[in-house]
């Protein structure tokens, strides 16, 4: 099976390129493309005019016509899109029927799974409590502990009032383009030691779960 991956950010990737190489087996392939934000699905399903800025939303009906274009030439061997979005605060059931609803406008359409961090790809990170204390031994463990599963709670903050010197207002005060390079930051010290057979984020289940059924592992 070959996987192409879409992730919102260039955080996700890298903690993406970390994690599939821990789920998947050898004989599967992969390529992961990272964009600069969610966006939102444009009106009529028509791309952005910018495709420069690579919104992931924006893009996406686009990218999915032709992926389907594309995988129909893959005779012997089997391709799917996996996007991973950041569920922020959208409802999951409603947003993932506008999206399931745009796949299934596309002829060819390519076989396409989305999943969801929920709320933020950071609920992935603090599933796995013992990997951030490998990362960042001083994380403050009452903050660590307070935290509750895919909770809709400002997930990225939590995990900053955690491990950043003066928590999630100090690195807010930073700007935004700080906030990234320290949330890519994270995913490059944190990942690597990840157990991906035991962590507590119900959307990285998931994640890993679909890509096992797929791969066949």
């Amino acid at each position: 099976m070959h996987f192409e991956i879409l992730s919102e950010d260039q955080s996700g990737k890298i903690a993406l390129n970390i994690l599939i190489q821990e789920i998947i087996s050898n004989n599967n392939t992969y390529t992961i493309h990272s964009y600069k934000g969610i966006g939102r699905l444009p009106k009529g399903l028509k791309p952005g005019n910018d495709p420069q800025k690579r919104i992931l939303l924006d893009q996406l009906p686009k990218l999915i016509r032709g992926y389907g274009k594309t995988f129909e030439g893959y005779n012997d061997y089997p391709a799917v899109v996996i996007v991973v979005l950041d569920l922020d605060d959208k409802d999951l059931g409603s947003f993932e029927a506008e999206l399931n609803l745009m796949v299934d406008g596309c002829n060819p359409k390519p076989e396409t799974y989305f999943c969801f961090a929920i709320e933020e790809g950071e609920a992935w990170f603090l599933g796995d409590i013992d990997a951030i204390k490998s990362a960042y031994p001083n994380a403050k463990n009452s903050i660590l502990r307070s935290y509750v599963n895919d909770s809709i709670c400002g997930t990225w903050e939590k995990l900053a009032d955690a491990i950043y010197p003066g928590g999630s207002i100090s690195l807010k005060n930073e700007g935004w383009m700080k906030v990234g390079r320290t949330k890519s930051e994270w995913a490059k010290k944190i990942t690597p030691h990840f157990d991906v057979n035991n962590n507590n984020s119900p959307s990285f289940c998931f994640f890993k779960n679909r890509l096992l059924a797929l791969s066949g592992n």
